[in-house]
């Protein structure tokens, strides 16, 4: 027996262990992988579902939900308002398990410097660039560089990021009314506000809606969605998360029609498909580039503020009308995109939170972003 030898493993049997192990892997992974998104895709829900909570918290208290911003300045005198361009979510803060924040910021001081680059002001820098788990996706990575865009008293500053806008309709504008200015090609004329829930208050005034301005209903009517927040990579545009300047208006009826879909339904087409052929050859750089999501805290179109003008995920690049490297109070399109294979959430009105798929119809999703149309949607249509 002492002369016996132990019989080993061969090498063909061991590479067959090998490759069972190989193809329980292949197996295991991408289940693996599905049950992660899952649980993200999951938390992405529930902050929706806060931000909803928040919001109705919100309306509770003040009959109407927050608007999308104030003005910072007056037309005239450029005088500083206080409270001024605060975003719809940083005012949303005190009605939600982050009042401890909300508390630390001095809503006393407008939210930017009223000299140029139009920085955030000093004042409320610990709060601006704080990052806010309720505000970001877990699908998605949070941001981890610093812009100018967002500097603190002219030097650079961290931009916190923001997956979760506040929809304005299915309309090109957040404005409840612009006036010509240097970072405005296009400017609209009062009498064209924008058909959604959230719009940003103009130097004369604005429109704050409750939930007995929501006649379409608020089961139908989207109040949050969510989109991509950019890299940060200026040296090149990125259609899903940085902005492309079109340098033209949509062509269709009279102006103030052309704003708000169906009605600009005829020249909206003409005017991505402008959007898209600018893609090869537009470049963002470090002094002229805009991305998505910068922050939650201030309120401008892209940043805080969204429409939806085409489906989730949608091949057409982010838009905007607004003078390349300017600021971005002019038409454009900034829409609902997401690392969730098939589509993207939405919180509606009445704080139920829902997942839109890639294939909505376009008609259909022009109407759930609109408030009051007189639109019926049944419940197959999405």
């Amino acid at each position: 027996m002492a002369g016996m030898r132990r019989r080993g493993f061969t090498l063909i049997e061991l590479l067959v262990v090998i490759a069972i192990i190989g193809v329980l892997i292949a197996l295991l992974l991408p289940a693996v992988q599905a049950a992660r998104e899952a649980a993200r895709r999951a938390q992405c829900t529930n902050n929706l579902k806060q931000i909803g909570i928040a919001l109705h918290n919100y309306h509770s208290a003040n009959d109407c939900f927050p608007p999308a911003g104030l003005p910072t300045r007056t037309s005239a005198i450029r005088t500083l308002i206080p409270n001024g361009d605060y975003s719809a979510q940083a005012r949303l803060l005190g009605f939600s398990e982050q009042k401890p924040l909300y508390d630390a910021a001095n809503f006393g001081v407008a939210i930017r410097n009223d000299v140029a680059p139009l920085t955030m002001s000093e004042a409320n820098s610990t709060v601006t660039q704080t990052r806010v788990s309720l505000f970001l996706c877990p699908s998605d990575q949070p941001p981890s560089y610093t812009l100018l865009s967002v500097g603190i008293g002219g030097h650079p500053g961290i931009a916190p990021g923001n997956n979760y806008f506040a929809c304005c309709g299915s309309s090109l504008e957040y404005l409840a009314s612009s006036s010509t200015g240097p970072n405005n090609n296009f400017p609209i004329t009062s009498g064209a506000p924008p058909n959604g829930v959230f719009i940003r208050h103009g130097v004369d005034g604005g429109l704050t809606v409750g939930i007995a301005a929501i006649t379409d209903g608020t089961s139908t009517t989207i109040a949050f969605g969510e989109w991509k927040v950019g890299d940060g990579n200026l040296s090149l545009l990125t259609p899903t998360t940085d902005v492309s300047w079109v340098g033209s208006y949509p062509t269709g009826a009279g102006r103030n029609a052309v704003m708000s879909m169906p009605a600009a339904g005829g020249g909206f087409p003409v005017w991505l498909s402008q959007c898209a052929a600018l893609l090869t050859a537009t470049h963002n750089s470090t002094n002229n580039g805009q991305i998505i999501g910068l922050n939650w805290a201030y309120s401008l179109f892209g940043n805080s503020v969204g429409n939806v003008l085409t489906p989730p995920n949608s091949p057409y690049p982010n838009c905007s009308t607004a003078n390349r490297g300017g600021g971005l109070e002019a038409p454009a399109s900034f829409g609902l995109r997401s690392f969730h294979p098939g589509g993207a959430n939405i919180l509606m009105c009445d704080g139920s939170v829902r997942f839109l798929k890639n294939s909505v119809n376009t008609t259909t999703l022009w109407k759930l972003g609109s408030r009051s149309q007189g639109e019926v949607i049944s419940a197959d249509e999405y």
